[in-house]
């Protein structure tokens, strides 16, 4: 397909769902960018996106998520599925650009056609992030990839919120890292789906498995375990099978590096995905999806509008007074929305 063809929705809706990796590449700048494109591109390719099964790998630093993301993908390859992945990285603080050096780890998955690689940069806006994220999992949902593959930055908010984004969740833990009890602080029970401890050639891998066994011992209410991707729309729980036990994220070790123990991740991972089908989950997931992306649109949309209404000076006003202590900032947004929205 020459590039001329890509220079309109429809041509890059032809060439993505045909396979045209300059098409795709493309269709995802347009999104990340927000650009006149965007909007009908997502509108054309909805309907076509909802057969991948999408992974969100997440874990502090230094616990080899990169390594193990690449492990991953090695293994779906031979297992003949087609993989599309989506590194989030933070942003340099100098330049504005994604800090792409965990990348380099991946380079060993170029030139395959089953891998599609994109790196995308936090650039400070946690929201508007987390929704570019969802869109271009759909892009590569609907370019036909088998298993999408989120790696996010570290554990925290932003990651609860682009793990809301998938199905099923792998945290990644590794020893040597500190107290293994900030694990529970960082409330990675109520986000995890399956746990990876990876590293486990190593010193400590013993206590760091004790630890989180422990905490699952602890118990987290089953509702915790289907509903923390998302609680922030009204969505009807659909009835479960009363056949199926309540999903234990099992603790699998790997070495990503040897590729050891891979394989059992992605059969534990298979195995989660299999459990939601059987339990009717799967459907609550995709509503949560749903209700996620309505809020993080509707949220970027009405900040949108109401600055725009507002214009600038009203805005700085607002801030210097906020800043002076003259008024707090709930009161000061109450007036805004009632001044604007009223």
């Amino acid at each position: 397909m020459s590039s001329s063809n890509l220079n309109s929705v429809n041509g890059l809706v032809i060439g993505l769902v045909n396979g045209n990796r300059r098409a795709l590449a493309r269709a995802i700048t347009h999104i990340e960018n927000n650009t006149d494109f965007a909007q009908p591109l997502l509108a054309a390719l909805y309907p076509r996106a909802g057969s991948a099964h999408i992974l969100g790998i997440t874990g502090a630093p230094g616990t080899g998520k990169s390594t193990l993301v690449n492990g991953l993908a090695a293994e779906y390859r031979q297992r003949g599925l087609t993989v599309g992945i989506i590194a989030v990285d933070p942003t340099s603080p100098f330049s504005g650009g994604a800090l792409l050096g965990d990348r380099v780890r991946m380079r060993d998955l170029a030139g395959d056609p089953g891998v599609f690689i994109r790196s995308m940069a936090t650039r400070g806006s946690l929201g508007g992030l987390a929704q570019a994220t969802a869109d271009v999992v759909m892009l590569l949902d609907a370019a036909g990839f088998d298993r999408v593959i989120i790696e996010t930055v570290g554990v925290g908010q932003s990651e609860v919120e682009v793990a809301s984004t998938a199905h099923t969740t792998v945290v990644v833990e590794a020893p040597g890292l500190g107290d293994e009890v900030q694990a529970i602080k960082a409330g990675i029970l109520e986000i995890a789906d399956v746990f990876a401890v990876n590293k486990a050639d190593r010193d400590g891998a013993d206590r760091t498995i004790m630890a989180l066994t422990m905490m699952l011992n602890l118990g987290v209410p089953e509702k915790h375990r289907i509903m923390h991707h998302g609680r922030l729309l009204p969505v009807e729980i659909p009835e479960h099978s009363p056949d199926l036990e309540a999903w234990i994220p099992p603790i699998i070790t790997t070495v990503a590096t040897q590729q050891q123990g891979v394989p059992v991740l992605v059969n534990a991972v298979e195995s989660h995905r299999l459990y939601l089908e059987q339990s009717g989950n799967l459907q609550l997931r995709e509503r949560f999806r749903a209700a996620t992306a309505l809020r993080m649109i509707l949220r970027d949309s009405l900040l949108e509008q109401l600055l725009d209404a507002a214009g600038p000076e009203i805005i700085n006003q607002v801030v210097h007074d906020v800043a002076a202590r003259r008024v707090d900032p709930y009161t000061a947004v109450r007036q805004l929305i009632n001044h604007h929205f009223s």
